[in-house]
């Protein structure tokens, strides 16, 4: 985790202090359930929680013990040891150290998941706010990077909207899926601890039990968790671009506020660069690069091995760390974008009026010219729009073709920009589910 891309929230979540608390609480209350069951005295369990409960765990102690004994989960035990005295004796019973470990990292993905899940709400209301505000802003489509016909710019936000509301829908579904427990002991037969336990576990933890396990938690679970953040940073990254052409120069419909105070470039005085969007396309693309770690990690040997741990010790908190971040910038991004409609009439207006050229080539079909001959009619004067900087317009009216089968009144009706946006309240109803 790099400071400068970290929020304290969900770095938190992965700090040594914080697993180390969820490695606690996971033993003593699978040692609640021991009790329960007889296999250990009640009082010891009653000590555990009592001397540790509140206990802070010293990591640089935990982190000398490891040096000697080259085992993690048996350094944490060892430290627990010390601070509870004999009675520690009863921890583990049963267990295998993946029962912790797998189990922890399931509780932090899921409460790595509900911040997200929060970024992506405060991303949802921005981008409803702009998207209304902009409804019926008319500006021009692109296809290509070239001028296509005319859309709003609340349709983009709406777009958007829609799009990290379906990322919501994947990133609860993702989080039911990791939201897994096991306490099943080793190679996952319960042979030494009672599946009671592991229920009783899940349930504190607010965890399901792992229907079957090996050794570990399956890793397909978390192959998808990591495969709904890439799809979320992409979202991300497609929204960013998006800004980032709306800001250079030559279009300048849109740009990322910039604060009182704030310096461009260290040469160029004058400069104004997206340097946020920017940034957001690169955080993307680390996050979608932990996808593949993540896949590769479902193929383990047998019923366990460790090649999946030194992964996901990076991609557990470097993942969910960075998206957060991403998504808490996009939101900044768009809730204080300045956004330029006198900008966006003139660019379309740029062509001519070439927006509406299909709009004449199928009124000149309707008319009775086919489709081949309409095409070569328009695109014929659309060209010298293109060459010559004609109006389009004019240009219709002039040719004896076209003027053979619409009217001028006709052809000046083919040129209302509210034709291309009568459907807008429908998209949006749509999306929002209101007008």
């Amino acid at each position: 985790m790099i400071p400068r891309y970290s929020r304290p929230q969900m770095a938190d979540i992965w700090s040594p202090e914080s697993k180390f608390r969820i490695w606690f609480e996971i033993e003593a209350h699978a040692l609640d359930a021991l009790a329960e069951l007889g296999v250990v005295p009640k009082e010891a369990a009653e000590t555990v929680w009592a001397k540790a409960r509140d206990a802070e765990f010293d990591v640089a102690r935990i982190d000398e013990i490891e040096r000697e004994v080259k085992h993690d989960v048996i350094a944490f035990l060892t430290h627990l040891a010390e601070i509870v005295g004999p009675e520690a004796r009863f921890v583990h019973q049963g267990m295998t150290s993946s029962d912790v470990l797998d189990t922890c990292f399931n509780v932090q993905c899921v409460k790595a998941a509900d911040l997200l899940l929060e970024d992506l709400d405060a991303l949802l209301a921005a981008l409803k706010r702009r998207a209304f505000e902009h409804k019926m802003t008319p500006t021009i489509g692109r296809s290509h990077g070239i001028h296509a016909e005319p859309v709003t710019f609340g349709l983009k936000m709406a777009q958007a909207y829609a799009e990290f509301d379906r990322c919501r829908t994947r990133l609860l579904a993702a989080r039911e899926e990791v939201a897994t427990c096991a306490i099943s002991g080793a190679v996952g037969t319960f042979a030494n601890i009672d599946p009671r336990v592991e229920e009783h576990v899940a349930e504190a933890m607010g965890l399901k039990p792992e229907p079957v396990s090996t050794q570990v938690i399956p890793r397909d679970r978390h192959a998808m968790f990591f495969a709904v953040l890439g799809v979320i940073a992409s979202s991300v990254e497609r929204l960013a671009v998006e800004v980032r052409h709306l800001q250079r120069t030559e279009v300048l419909e849109a740009e990322e506020y910039f604060s009182p105070g704030q310096k461009g470039s260290s040469a160029m005085p004058h400069k104004r660069n997206p340097i946020l969007t920017e940034n957001l396309t690169g955080l993307a693309r680390i996050v979608r690069g932990m996808v593949t770690p993540a896949l590769e990690n479902v193929a383990l040997w047998h019923e366990r091995d460790i090649s999946h741990s030194s992964v996901e010790r990076m991609i557990g908190p470097d993942g969910t760390v960075t998206l957060d971040f991403a998504l808490v910038r996009l939101t900044s991004v768009v809730d204080k974008l300045v956004v330029y409609p006198e900008n966006m009439q003139k660019n379309m207006d740029k062509l001519g009026g070439l927006a509406h050229s299909q709009r004449v080539l199928l009124a000149l079909t309707q008319a009775g010219i086919s489709r081949e001959d309409s095409y070569r009619l328009v695109q014929r004067n659309a060209m010298k729009v293109w060459e010559q900087g004609a109006d389009f317009r004019a240009e219709l009216k002039a040719d004896p073709e076209v003027s053979a089968a619409l009217t001028d009144a006709e052809i000046d009706e083919k040129f209302d920009l509210g034709y291309h946006t009568k459907h807008v309240d429908t998209i949006f109803r749509r999306v929002f589910g209101e007008s």
